[in-house]
Parts: structure tokens; sequence; C-alpha cells
């Protein structure tokens, strides 16, 4: 299997599904955990040096931080909803406790933070939903925590994909502290398959093809960007889901679009500003 991947396991300490450090991707920036708890069960833990943006993927949640309660959040009991999520985001150096409601599915977005902000419920209400593309490159797209909203390092979206389609396509990618033409930004990306037995394929690759690894993805996996290009196929019959968290030393997206493929932005006749 390729290192840029890392499928969920079985439920282990506090519910923990999957999980990338900083220290186990080799960047600097880019933290990622899924959890999986039945209700009635209680993760508590403490942000540390990092912000996080806790996503209730599905299910409902008690979420307290610092003292401060978000009671009964979360709607969706499928990230295949066409509902936003509810989220909260979590400062640094903060505790915060997250007790299931109901079955539980939530990820916790990590990037650096000093504690600059405040702890905030994200409503459904408060993303901004998009449709992106046309015919076999449209996707529905949420943005969850995007640049406009408070935060010193995380950015967070959602991407819906119906089978047939394409996604973060045309490809694009934002490898290079290069500002203003475009911003360095590490990325995963957590992949969910309907159904479950699908997969979807995912190509990350870079301009000398130095990286260059295609990849069948199945549900519940987490996808590595490093660096280059990486866009998603989502196979007839099979739909696709993704939660992307991007961070790097300026919190902005600018991405450089790969040369190859930059005409087909003209073919679906308007601008693509999202994954």
């Amino acid at each position: 299997m390729s290192n840029l991947i890392i499928k969920a396991g079985a439920p282990g300490k506090d519910g923990l599904v999957a999980a990338v450090s900083k220290e186990s991707a080799g960047w600097n920036y880019v933290g990622f955990e899924v959890y999986q708890l039945q209700a009635g069960e209680l993760l508590s833990r403490s942000s540390e040096g990092n912000e996080i943006c806790l996503v209730l993927l599905a299910g409902k949640a008690d979420v307290k931080v610092d003292g401060i309660v978000f009671s009964g959040i979360g709607e969706r009991m499928s990230v295949f909803e066409d509902v936003a999520p509810y989220a909260v985001y979590v400062p640094a150096g903060a505790h915060y406790e997250v007790t299931a409601l109901t079955e539980l599915e939530l990820a916790a977005c990590l990037a650096p933070g000093t504690g600059k902000y405040s702890p905030r419920l994200i409503a459904p209400s408060d993303a901004v939903a998009e449709n992106r593309g046309v015919g076999s490159m449209s996707r529905r797209v949420v943005n969850i925590l995007p640049e406009q909203s408070e935060a010193e390092s995380l950015l967070v979206v959602e991407v819906r994909t119906g089978g047939g389609n394409w996604s973060s396509y045309p490809p694009h990618k934002h490898d290079q502290d290069n500002l203003p033409a475009e911003s360095y930004l590490e990325e995963t990306y957590y992949h969910r398959v309907n159904p479950a037995h699908g997969f979807v394929v995912q190509r990350v690759y870079n301009d000398d093809r130095s990286l260059d690894e295609t990849m069948a993805v199945a549900d519940r996996s987490i996808v590595l960007v490093p660096e280059g290009y990486h866009p998603v196929s989502a196979p007839p019959g099979y739909d696709s889901y993704y939660l992307n968290v991007m961070a790097g030393p300026v919190r902005t997206w600018v991405f450089h679009n790969d040369p190859d493929h930059e005409w087909l932005f003209g073919a679906q006749q308007q601008p693509d500003r999202q994954e």
C-alpha cells in the first residue's frame, strides 16, 4: 500500500480509528484524527500547542471547551446527507470534552496555534455551501473553516462528489511558499465512499514526477498530500465524500494549476476556487 494512505482501523483508546501527526507525516503543520464513539462515550483531550476544528462528521454530541458547553449539536447521521456539519473551534491551550449522544464519527483537524481566538460553535448556517464545476467535474463544496473565518492556521472544507465525477479537478497544487503567486499548504484528505465497499481513485504527482502515485482509496482512509497536484475520481455507482485539512506558514489558499490541464477551466466556463 502507498505510504500516502492511512486506513482506519478498529477503535482504539478513546475511540481513535486513524491519526496523522506532524511527526508521522514528516511535515510541519497539519495533524488529523478520526474517532468513532458510541452513545455515552466520552473523549477528553487537551489541544496543547494546536488549534483544533472538531467536525461532527455524523451523529450528535455535547461538546465542552474550557467550561463553555455546546449542547446537543449535530444533525446529520451520514456524511452523504445534503446537510452541512456542526463543528467546534478549539483554541490552542484549551481542554475539550466530547460526549457522544448517538453513535458519533468525529474528526479533529489540528494545526499550530497560540490561543489567539476563543472557542466557538460553527453551525451549518455558518458554512458556505457551493456547487462547483460542471458536468463530470461537478461537486458540492462546504466551507467549514475558510480564510474568511477566524483561525490561526487551519483551513477546513468538505466535498461530496457524485459517482462518475471528478473533483479537486482540474488538477492544482499549493506547495510553494511564493506569495502572491502560490501558497504552501500541507493537506490531508479523509475519504468516505458510498456504498462503503467501493473505492475512489486519487493521484498525487508533482511537476518533475519524482512524486507520482495513483491510488485506489478505500472507505475511511486518509490520503496525505505533501506536495503536488491531487485530483480525485469517483467511479460510476460510488459517491465520494472527503474532508480536507490544510495549513501552512500563511493562512491563505493560493493555488497553481497544472498547465497541461488548465484549458479545462475554460471548458467548464467558471473559475474553480475550491477543492
